[in-house]
């Protein structure tokens, strides 16, 4: 996986793709000696997929309520 993947992520808040940036190069260091098989590689995309989602309504959420405009979830 490489930074280059995060081109999709010109949606987020810069803070958001510093953190990914952050977490991508933390894998790379540790995992240098070993590359990622097909499976694991499809798995950490899965996993930051996910944590992007969660992250993007956790933040619309906390704008919602400072703004007084909460919605019934």
């Amino acid at each position: 996986m490489d930074k280059s993947m995060l081109g999709d992520l010109d949606s987020l808040p810069e803070e958001d793709k510093l953190r990914m940036s952050g977490m991508i190069d933390q894998l790379q260091i540790r995992d240098r000696r070993k590359s990622l098989d097909k499976q694991e590689e499809t798995c950490v995309q899965r996993c930051a997929e996910k944590f992007l989602k969660h992250s993007m309504r956790v933040g619309m959420r906390f704008a919602e309520l400072n703004q007084g405009t909460a919605t019934p979830d």
